[in-house]
């Protein structure tokens, strides 16, 4: 899920096109994005695609069709994978298991009462990757000739110290904890542009660009302030405090400076004493700042497309539509190299 900053966020973000990123590396948080579709690649009732031995295949899809977008706008992405999660992880993921254990309940409910929307909605929320899931995944972009990077913890975290080595543009993902792991550049809707509907009201989705350095000297607060921010709104590895939102919490960074001034002072947060471990607090503050990450990574390559192995990979063992796959190979046959870049640099700025 990621710390919730959505609406500071708003006033500095920008919207970018495939043009704007023309040529940039991007490092793509691979777990966020096979997540999400798992979620959105479904059949009417919910139910995701699957081959006809039953194998889930909603991630194969939308990873093969959505990179060969990305290579048809000379674009170079590189799939960074998670690793092993932190403990102070272990209580979210738990969490997370409830809820889509409630949901698949409510969906199988819906499914059976022939309320076909609501089935949606409930599977939505049930995504599972599994470790064979993961593996095809990395097979499949390999094949498409990209760089898979492993991360031995966080893929945000290892996506945000490849932008400062300098061997990536920016990072991908959903989540804005992207942001408390130091990735100067964030790149969120990292797709063609499209529509959502939001209480039944259609809204285009449009590629977003966020800076750090923008983000922090808007509000007057460093990265560290700004990961105690996170820690009192809640994120992934800790709870926070409940009815503190993100305007509070930068209302308290602001005027007290430290989590650790709060409690010395007695300082109130949503009607509610401040009463925090602060080994703990260090704890999750060290795991932004000090993130466990690889610094010997391989450096990323991109070699050429495989169009025999995809065919067998997507066809032969997962029964996709071979004229469609055929298709959507052809394009990567044809791609233009001639473009030209559209030089944005005044337009990023930092």
């Amino acid at each position: 899920m990621g710390v919730k900053i959505n609406e500071l966020v708003k006033e500095v973000k920008r919207s970018v096109t495939f043009e704007n990123l023309f040529n940039k590396k991007i490092a793509i948080d691979a777990f966020n994005t096979i997540y999400q579709f798992l979620a959105i690649i479904r059949q009417r009732d919910g139910t995701p695609l699957k081959d006809y031995e039953g194998n889930i295949t909603s991630h194969l899809s939308g990873l093969f069709y959505r990179t060969i977008n990305f290579i048809e706008q000379n674009i170079k992405p590189i799939y960074v994978f998670d690793g092993k999660p932190s403990e102070l992880k272990l209580e979210t993921i738990k969490e997370r298991r409830e809820v889509k254990k409630k949901a698949k309940k409510k969906m199988i409910e819906a499914q059976e009462k022939g309320d076909l929307t609501e089935a949606k909605k409930f599977a939505q929320m049930t995504s599972k990757l599994t470790t064979e899931m993961i593996e095809e995944s990395k097979k499949l972009i390999e094949y498409l000739g990209i760089p898979v990077i492993q991360a031995p913890s966080e893929g945000e975290a290892q996506s945000a110290y490849m932008v400062e080595a300098g061997d990536t543009w920016a990072c991908a993902s959903q989540d804005y904890d992207t942001l408390l792991f130091g990735g100067k550049r964030l790149v969120r809707n990292f797709a063609v542009s499209r529509s959502k509907k939001v209480k039944n009201t259609s809204i285009t989705l449009d590629i977003e660009y966020v800076s750090l350095t923008k983000f922090l000297e808007k509000y007057k607060i460093s990265r560290e302030q700004l990961i105690e921010m996170g820690i009192l709104i809640g994120t992934d590895f800790f709870p926070g405090i409940k009815g503190v939102g993100q305007h509070t919490a930068l209302d308290l960074i602001k005027k007290h400076k430290s989590i650790e001034n709060m409690i010395n002072n007695d300082i109130k947060a949503a009607g509610k004493e401040i009463i925090f471990d602060m080994n703990e607090i260090q704890e999750v503050k060290n795991i932004f700042l000090n993130p466990d990450i690889s610094r010997d990574y391989p450096a990323p390559k991109w070699h050429k497309i495989n169009f025999d192995k995809i065919e067998e990979l997507l066809v032969e063992v997962h029964n996709f539509s071979k004229s469609r796959v055929i298709n959507a190979l052809d394009r990567l046959k044809k791609i233009d190299t001639s473009k030209t870049q559209v030089s944005l640099d005044s337009f990023f700025g930092k």
